[in-house]
């Protein structure tokens, strides 16, 4: 770019930086890399053959049509498709609640864009999805944040945090949850906490954006109702994806949300990309309509629950005492914590250098000064064999990473002790 140029900008692109994500992705092209980085589902879950199958009826029955614009509000029975699918999970929809998107990545976008005026308040969990945070960001929005346990958003905290906002006048517009199997974290909010959610919704008014592109990913334990289905008042949109249990590469996701809202959604969406990608809408519904996706769901959950398992066991076996991790029913992500003194951001220079890749816990806080004893492992996409190579590498930088701490530590301590004896000598001449 020409000197000069960058002044043009606006505000908002002046404050775009690339996700730590994005970066590592490159880092898949690197010979004898192992990743833990990013989100990918495995490609051996893709159902191949199930598609170019589909792809080659619709074109050959309906090419025209397939291959033309269609309407910014999706194709009719695809979206029709959903809405039954939905009724299943308990939630109360209608075509006309459904707009069908490009990715549900691109719903975070369009909230922003008809919910959030430069520092409204959204309020996110304490880890949460960072491109939650670079996508209301991109609105200028300002983040609230509520620490999570083994159950996901603390409601406790969240309450305490809502009555101290109202006393501020500034309660949040928007208030994101991950509640199945939370990336980057991997824990699930209790039916109690999702209750009580859409009760305080109501009580401080503001929208619940809940996102579930994991839930049909549970490989132990019972399904639990989603947010939206506990809605009465319009409160809760949802968005949801087929990129986990068909493909991503197809980018057609779903939200569904009360009419008032989905027109507005819509009016945001048609200035933004027209229309969802109308050949992999047809797709997604034959996929749908012609009984695939649960048997596609079984067999995800098998090969998913077989990596995790085989994670978790590397990591019993390859990680040194005084790390923590909880261990998720589902999901693709395990979240550790490690021991104080360590720094996620330097172990993963040093683990590079091992060719093993993972996230930095900072990339998922709002507050740049957090998330440096953590770090987020994705399970999924690495074959069998390189998890536990993977680990075993992992394992061996975070070894040295303690013993050179340790190190440090004895020699800091030493160096006081010298220097408190230097001085009784001096004070004693």
């Amino acid at each position: 770019m020409a000197d000069g140029l960058a002044k043009h900008f606006s505000d908002r692109a002046k404050d775009m930086k690339a996700s730590d994500v994005r970066e590592l992705l490159k880092l898949l092209q690197v010979p004898d890399m192992i990743s833990f980085a990013g989100g990918l589902p495995n490609p051996e879950s893709f159902p191949v053959d199930i598609i170019r199958e589909i792809a080659d009826d619709v074109l050959r029955q309906d090419g025209a049509q397939a291959l033309q614009y269609g309407i910014t509000e999706g194709y009719a029975p695809l979206r029709d498709a959903i809405a039954e699918r939905m009724k299943g999970k308990g939630m109360r929809v209608a075509r006309e609640n459904v707009l069908v998107v490009s990715g549900s990545q691109q719903v975070i976008d369009l909230m922003g864009k008809i919910f959030i005026d430069p520092k409204d308040i959204v309020l996110i969990s304490a880890p949460t999805y960072l491109t939650a945070l670079t996508g209301f960001g991109t609105y200028q929005a300002a983040f609230e944040s509520v620490p999570i346990d083994e159950n996901n958003m603390r409601m406790d905290l969240f309450e305490e945090r809502m009555k101290a906002l109202t006393r501020r006048a500034k309660t949040p517009e928007i208030v994101y949850v991950l509640p199945n199997f939370h990336n980057p974290a991997g824990v699930t909010m209790p039916e109690k906490s999702r209750r009580r959610l859409v009760d305080m919704a109501s009580e401080y008014d503001f929208i619940i954006l809940e996102d579930d592109p994991y839930g049909e990913l549970r490989y132990r334990g019972d399904d639990i109702a989603p947010v939206k289905s506990f809605d009465d008042e319009g409160r809760v949109v949802y968005m949801g994806t087929f990129s986990k249990v068909l493909s991503p590469g197809l980018r057609v996701g779903y939200v569904l949300a009360d009419e008032e809202i989905l027109k507005k959604l819509i009016i945001a969406k048609q200035s933004t990309d027209v229309c969802t990608n109308v050949l992999g809408q047809r797709i997604a519904h034959e996929y749908v309509v012609r009984g695939h996706i649960d048997k596609q769901i079984l067999k995800i959950r098998a090969i998913y629950g077989r990596k995790l398992d085989i994670m978790l066991k590397g990591m019993k076996e390859f990680m040194p005492s005084g790390l923590h991790w909880v261990e998720p029913d589902g999901g693709m992500f395990l979240w550790v914590t490690l021991p104080e003194g360590l720094n996620s951001p330097d172990l993963l220079e040093s683990a590079l250098k091992k060719r093993v890749a993972f996230v930095s816990g900072r990339a998922f806080f709002p507050d740049p000064r957090d998330g440096f004893g953590s770090m987020r492992l994705n399970f999924t996409h690495a074959s069998d064999e390189l998890i536990t190579e993977g680990l075993k590498r992992l394992g061996a930088v975070v070894n040295q990473e303690m013993v050179s701490k340790w190190d440090r530590s004895r020699d800091a301590v030493d160096a006081q002790v010298m220097d408190a004896v230097k001085g009784n000598l001096v004070g004693k001449s």
